[in-house]
Protein backbone atom coordinates (compact mmCIF):
# COMPACT_ATOMS: atom_id res chain seq x y z
CA UNK A 1 0.00 0.00 0.00
CA UNK A 2 2.90 2.34 0.83
CA UNK A 3 5.10 1.45 -2.42
CA UNK A 4 1.42 2.03 -4.48
CA UNK A 5 0.81 5.41 -2.90
CA UNK A 6 4.55 6.79 -2.66
CA UNK A 7 6.29 4.99 -5.81
CA UNK A 8 9.66 4.65 -3.53
CA UNK A 9 12.95 4.85 -5.82
CA UNK A 10 14.95 2.57 -3.47
CA UNK A 11 14.57 0.10 -0.20
CA UNK A 12 15.84 2.62 1.81
CA UNK A 13 13.33 5.53 0.67
CA UNK A 14 9.73 2.82 1.31
CA UNK A 15 11.40 1.70 4.62
CA UNK A 16 11.72 5.25 5.54
CA UNK A 17 8.16 6.17 4.28
CA UNK A 18 6.76 2.17 5.47
CA UNK A 19 8.10 3.71 9.22
CA UNK A 20 6.43 7.01 9.25
CA UNK A 21 3.17 5.48 7.95
CA UNK A 22 3.04 2.96 10.64
CA UNK A 23 4.39 6.28 13.68
CA UNK A 24 1.18 7.72 12.35
CA UNK A 25 -0.87 4.24 12.27
CA UNK A 26 0.23 4.19 16.19
CA UNK A 27 -0.06 8.14 16.89
CA UNK A 28 -4.38 8.33 15.94
CA UNK A 29 -4.58 4.41 17.72
CA UNK A 30 -3.49 5.79 20.65
CA UNK A 31 -4.87 9.30 20.60
CA UNK A 32 -8.34 7.68 20.45
CA UNK A 33 -7.82 4.91 23.06
CA UNK A 34 -6.68 7.23 25.14
CA UNK A 35 -10.08 8.96 24.51
CA UNK A 36 -11.77 5.90 25.09
CA UNK A 37 -10.85 5.99 28.69
CA UNK A 38 -11.07 9.49 29.26
CA UNK A 39 -14.71 9.37 28.30
CA UNK A 40 -16.34 6.32 29.20
CA UNK A 41 -13.25 4.37 31.54
CA UNK A 42 -16.25 1.80 32.88
CA UNK A 43 -17.06 0.41 28.92
CA UNK A 44 -13.18 0.04 27.91
CA UNK A 45 -11.93 -3.62 28.61
CA UNK A 46 -9.24 -5.50 27.97
CA UNK A 47 -9.51 -9.51 27.50
CA UNK A 48 -6.47 -11.15 25.87
CA UNK A 49 -4.50 -8.53 24.71
CA UNK A 50 -8.10 -6.96 22.78
CA UNK A 51 -10.52 -4.15 23.65
CA UNK A 52 -13.69 -5.01 24.22
CA UNK A 53 -17.13 -2.90 24.85
CA UNK A 54 -18.72 -0.03 22.18
CA UNK A 55 -16.27 2.43 20.95
CA UNK A 56 -18.10 5.89 20.54
CA UNK A 57 -18.22 8.11 17.05
CA UNK A 58 -17.08 10.96 19.00
CA UNK A 59 -13.98 9.11 20.52
CA UNK A 60 -12.74 8.39 17.14
CA UNK A 61 -13.50 11.64 15.36
CA UNK A 62 -11.64 13.54 18.47
CA UNK A 63 -9.04 11.29 18.12
CA UNK A 64 -8.40 11.33 14.71
CA UNK A 65 -8.47 14.90 15.60
CA UNK A 66 -5.62 15.21 18.14
CA UNK A 67 -3.76 12.31 16.46
CA UNK A 68 -3.25 14.66 13.28
CA UNK A 69 -2.59 17.50 15.40
CA UNK A 70 -0.03 15.68 17.00
CA UNK A 71 1.39 14.45 13.90
CA UNK A 72 1.47 18.39 12.32
CA UNK A 73 3.06 19.50 15.76
CA UNK A 74 6.03 17.01 15.54
CA UNK A 75 6.57 17.53 11.92
CA UNK A 76 7.26 21.21 12.47
CA UNK A 77 9.62 20.60 15.12
CA UNK A 78 11.47 18.07 13.08
CA UNK A 79 11.17 20.75 9.78
CA UNK A 80 13.01 23.09 12.03
CA UNK A 81 15.77 21.18 13.08
CA UNK A 82 16.72 19.99 9.51
CA UNK A 83 20.92 19.60 9.34
CA UNK A 84 22.65 21.67 6.45
CA UNK A 85 22.69 18.58 4.58
CA UNK A 86 18.84 18.49 3.75
CA UNK A 87 18.74 21.73 2.24
CA UNK A 88 21.95 21.98 0.57
CA UNK A 89 22.26 20.02 -2.39
CA UNK A 90 24.95 19.54 -5.03
CA UNK A 91 23.78 20.09 -8.34
CA UNK A 92 25.40 19.92 -12.14
CA UNK A 93 23.93 21.83 -14.64
CA UNK A 94 24.30 21.22 -18.78
CA UNK A 95 24.26 23.87 -21.04
CA UNK A 96 25.04 24.85 -24.37
CA UNK A 97 27.42 21.60 -24.14
CA UNK A 98 29.01 22.76 -20.98
CA UNK A 99 28.91 21.24 -17.29
CA UNK A 100 28.47 23.45 -14.57
CA UNK A 101 28.59 21.95 -11.26
CA UNK A 102 27.70 24.25 -7.85
CA UNK A 103 26.37 24.33 -4.67
CA UNK A 104 22.47 25.36 -4.35
CA UNK A 105 19.54 25.51 -1.78
CA UNK A 106 16.40 24.86 -1.42
CA UNK A 107 13.85 27.72 -0.96
CA UNK A 108 10.53 26.77 -0.15
CA UNK A 109 9.23 30.37 -1.13
CA UNK A 110 10.24 29.28 -4.75
CA UNK A 111 7.86 28.09 -7.10
CA UNK A 112 8.93 29.62 -9.87
CA UNK A 113 7.49 28.79 -13.65
CA UNK A 114 7.91 29.34 -16.89
CA UNK A 115 4.41 30.60 -17.34
CA UNK A 116 3.89 29.54 -21.20
CA UNK A 117 5.22 25.99 -20.66
CA UNK A 118 4.89 25.57 -17.08
CA UNK A 119 8.50 24.24 -16.66
CA UNK A 120 9.91 24.45 -12.89
CA UNK A 121 12.26 27.04 -12.29
CA UNK A 122 15.72 27.48 -10.66
CA UNK A 123 17.50 30.67 -10.29
CA UNK A 124 21.25 31.10 -10.20
CA UNK A 125 23.63 33.74 -10.45
CA UNK A 126 24.73 34.89 -13.90
CA UNK A 127 29.06 34.41 -13.17
CA UNK A 128 28.15 30.75 -12.64
CA UNK A 129 27.04 30.82 -16.48
CA UNK A 130 30.01 32.64 -17.94
CA UNK A 131 31.61 29.66 -19.50
CA UNK A 132 28.09 28.45 -21.26
CA UNK A 133 26.85 32.06 -22.18
CA UNK A 134 27.91 35.01 -23.81
CA UNK A 135 29.36 37.71 -21.38
CA UNK A 136 27.36 40.26 -23.39
CA UNK A 137 23.98 38.51 -22.36
CA UNK A 138 24.90 38.19 -19.33
CA UNK A 139 26.19 41.57 -18.15
CA UNK A 140 23.22 43.24 -19.55
CA UNK A 141 20.70 41.45 -18.45
CA UNK A 142 18.64 44.91 -17.03
CA UNK A 143 18.83 46.07 -20.21
CA UNK A 144 17.42 43.17 -22.45
CA UNK A 145 14.56 42.88 -19.85
CA UNK A 146 13.92 46.15 -20.65
CA UNK A 147 14.26 45.76 -24.90
CA UNK A 148 17.60 46.94 -25.11
CA UNK A 149 19.77 45.06 -27.35
CA UNK A 150 22.24 47.95 -28.24
CA UNK A 151 25.08 46.13 -26.28
CA UNK A 152 24.88 42.63 -27.82
CA UNK A 153 26.74 41.96 -31.03
CA UNK A 154 24.10 40.87 -33.94
CA UNK A 155 25.31 37.07 -34.32
CA UNK A 156 24.83 36.83 -30.30
CA UNK A 157 21.19 38.76 -30.97
CA UNK A 158 20.38 36.25 -33.85
CA UNK A 159 21.59 33.20 -31.59
CA UNK A 160 20.18 33.79 -28.08
CA UNK A 161 17.62 36.42 -28.82
CA UNK A 162 15.01 33.18 -29.35
CA UNK A 163 16.40 30.85 -26.61
CA UNK A 164 15.53 33.56 -23.61
CA UNK A 165 12.83 33.29 -21.91
CA UNK A 166 10.90 36.03 -19.47
CA UNK A 167 10.07 35.00 -16.00
CA UNK A 168 7.61 36.97 -13.96
CA UNK A 169 7.51 37.04 -10.38
CA UNK A 170 6.71 38.51 -7.23
CA UNK A 171 8.04 38.72 -3.66
CA UNK A 172 8.24 40.96 -0.88
CA UNK A 173 9.31 44.72 -1.75
CA UNK A 174 8.89 43.76 -5.52
CA UNK A 175 5.25 42.73 -6.70
CA UNK A 176 5.85 42.51 -10.34
CA UNK A 177 9.26 41.56 -10.93
CA UNK A 178 10.88 39.79 -14.13
CA UNK A 179 14.01 37.92 -14.38
CA UNK A 180 15.64 36.80 -17.47
CA UNK A 181 15.34 33.18 -18.26
CA UNK A 182 17.26 30.15 -20.36
CA UNK A 183 16.83 26.50 -21.10
CA UNK A 184 18.83 23.78 -19.68
CA UNK A 185 19.74 20.59 -20.99
CA UNK A 186 19.47 18.80 -18.14
CA UNK A 187 20.05 19.29 -14.27
CA UNK A 188 20.87 16.64 -11.75
CA UNK A 189 20.67 17.25 -8.31
CA UNK A 190 22.54 15.64 -5.38
CA UNK A 191 22.94 14.82 -1.44
CA UNK A 192 23.56 12.05 0.62
CA UNK A 193 20.97 9.68 -0.31
CA UNK A 194 20.35 10.23 -4.08
CA UNK A 195 20.67 11.46 -7.35
CA UNK A 196 17.89 13.28 -9.53
CA UNK A 197 17.89 13.95 -13.24
CA UNK A 198 15.61 16.42 -14.40
CA UNK A 199 15.37 16.95 -18.17
CA UNK A 200 13.18 20.04 -18.49
CA UNK A 201 14.26 23.25 -16.47
CA UNK A 202 14.56 26.92 -17.07
CA UNK A 203 17.72 28.61 -15.31
CA UNK A 204 16.68 32.12 -14.44
CA UNK A 205 19.76 34.63 -14.07
CA UNK A 206 20.01 36.65 -11.23
CA UNK A 207 22.73 39.76 -12.00
CA UNK A 208 23.74 40.00 -8.21
CA UNK A 209 25.24 37.38 -5.60
CA UNK A 210 22.74 35.30 -3.83
CA UNK A 211 25.09 35.54 -0.45
CA UNK A 212 27.96 37.53 0.80
CA UNK A 213 29.95 34.68 0.88
CA UNK A 214 29.25 32.45 -1.53
CA UNK A 215 27.71 29.71 1.07
CA UNK A 216 25.69 28.48 -2.51
CA UNK A 217 25.15 29.90 -5.98
CA UNK A 218 21.65 28.54 -6.63
CA UNK A 219 17.90 28.30 -5.74
CA UNK A 220 16.06 25.37 -6.02
CA UNK A 221 12.57 24.97 -5.92
CA UNK A 222 10.60 23.06 -3.23
CA UNK A 223 8.44 21.93 -6.66
CA UNK A 224 11.67 20.13 -8.32
CA UNK A 225 13.15 18.57 -5.05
Amino acid sequence: MVYIAFKSNTLKELLKQLLIFYMTSFVFGGAAIFLIYFIKPQEAQIKNGNYLGEYSLKAVLLGGIVGFTIVVIAFKVIKSKLSSNDIFYDIEIYIEGKKIETRAIIDTGNMLKEPITNTPVIIVEHTLLYEAIPKQVLNNIDEILLGNFEGIDEEVREKYMTKLKFIPFSSIGKANGMLLGIKADKLIIRNEEEIKEIEKVILAIYNKSLTKRGEYRALLGINII
